[in-house]
C-alpha cells in the first residue's frame, strides 16, 4: 500500500469511528426535531453534563465506574426532561425561534454551571472502559473504547427500529404527526414529549460518557471543545433531512469521514484547518444539490 492509499484508509477508519460520535449527538437532534419542530442547541450539553456528573461520582465521590457510569446517563436524562418541563413546555405556543433561543440558553446555562463548579481552568480526565487497542494493517491504531462506541451505536440504531415499529413507537409518530387526533384517541401528547426528550438526552449522554475518556475535558466538551460534536450532528441531522433516523447514522459517519478526508496531508500542509473547511464545503454542496437531505427515508418509520 503507497503513502497515499494508506494514509486515506487511516483517515477512513479515524472518520468512521468519530462519525459514531456524530451520529449519537444527530440521532436526538432528528428525534426531537421530529416531535416539536425544535433545533435543539442543548443536545451535546446533555453529553457534557452528564459526563461531569459520572467525573463527580467517580473521582470526587469515590463510587465505582459501572456506578458512575449510569449516574451520568441519569443525569442526562433528567437534564433532557427538565429542559423539556421548564422550557419547551411553556414555549409550546412560542415561535420555533423563540424555542430554539430557549435550547441555546439551557446550553449555555449548563456551561456556565460546569465552568462555576469545576473551575474553568481544570482539565479532567475520565478512566476508560477499556485502555487496549491495536494497529490495522494499513497502520491506523484503533482503541477498543473507539470501539465500544461504535458498536453501542449499531446497538441503539438497531433499538429505535425496533422502537419506532412497536405499538409504542407508533403511538409517538401518531403524537407527532397528528398531536390533536392523537389526544382524541387517548394518546397523551405531554408524555410523548418527556419520553422524546428523555431518549434524546439519553443519547446524548452516551455520546458524553463514550467519548469523555478518549480525551480530556472541560467545560462544553461536546459543543465547542476538544471533541466539539454539536456542528457535526446538525450536518449529519441535516443530511438526514432532519427526520431520518438511519440517515442521521449515516450521516454523522459520512460527516466524520469527509472531515478526516479533509484533514489529509496533501491538503492539510498547504492550508491549516482544512477539515472543517472541506466539511463546511461539502455541506453547502449537499444543501445546493438536494437541500430536502440525502439520507431521507421513505417511510414514517425511517
Amino acid at each position: 500500500m503507497d503513502g497515499f492509499a494508506q494514509e486515506f484508509a487511516i483517515a477512513m477508519t479515524s472518520g468512521l469511528l468519530r462519525g459514531s460520535v456524530y451520529a449519537l449527538v444527530a440521532l436526538g437532534i432528528v428525534l426531537v426535531f421530529r416531535a416539536s419542530g425544535v433545533f435543539n442547541f442543548a443536545q451535546a450539553e446533555f453529553g457534557t453534563t452528564g459526563l461531569f456528573a459520572a467525573y463527580a461520582a467517580l473521582e470526587l465521590w469515590g463510587w465505582g465506574y459501572p456506578l458512575a457510569f449510569v449516574f451520568g446517563l441519569v443525569v442526562a436524562i433528567a437534564m433532557g426532561l427538565a429542559t423539556e418541563r421548564l422550557v419547551i413546555h411553556p414555549l409550546r405556543n412560542a415561535s420555533k425561534v423563540t424555542v430554539l433561543v430557549g435550547t441555546a440558553g439551557v446550553a449555555l446555562t449548563a456551561i456556565g454551571l460546569q465552568f462555576w463548579l469545576f473551575n474553568e481552568t481544570l482539565i479532567m480526565t475520565m478512566p476508560k472502559i477499556s485502555d487496549a487497542f491495536f494497529v490495522t494493517p494499513w497502520g491506523a491504531a484503533v482503541t477498543v473504547q473507539a470501539l465500544i462506541t461504535a458498536g453501542v451505536l449499531a446497538v441503539v440504531a438497531v433499538l429505535l427500529a425496533l422502537f419506532f415499529r412497536s405499538p409504542s413507537g407508533l403511538a409517538v409518530q401518531a403524537a407527532q404527526q397528528e398531536p390533536v387526533a392523537a389526544e382524541l384517541i387517548g394518546i397523551s401528547v405531554r408524555r410523548v414529549s418527556m419520553m422524546t426528550w428523555g431518549i434524546a438526552a439519553a443519547l446524548g449522554g452516551l455520546a458524553g460518557l463514550l467519548t469523555g475518556p478518549i480525551l480530556t475535558f472541560t467545560a462544553a466538551f461536546l459543543s465547542f471543545g476538544a471533541f466539539a460534536a454539536l456542528l457535526p450532528g446538525f450536518m449529519a441531522a441535516v443530511l438526514a433531512g432532519m427526520r431520518s433516523m438511519p440517515g442521521a447514522v449515516a450521516g454523522g459517519l459520512v460527516v466524520g469521514c469527509v472531515e478526516q478526508l479533509g484533514s489529509l496531508s496533501v491538503l492539510s500542509t498547504r492550508i491549516p484547518g482544512t477539515g472543517a473547511a472541506v466539511l463546511f464545503v461539502f455541506l453547502l454542496a449537499v444543501l445546493l444539490i438536494k437541500p430536502q437531505g440525502v439520507f431521507v427515508g421513505k417511510t414514517v418509520t425511517a
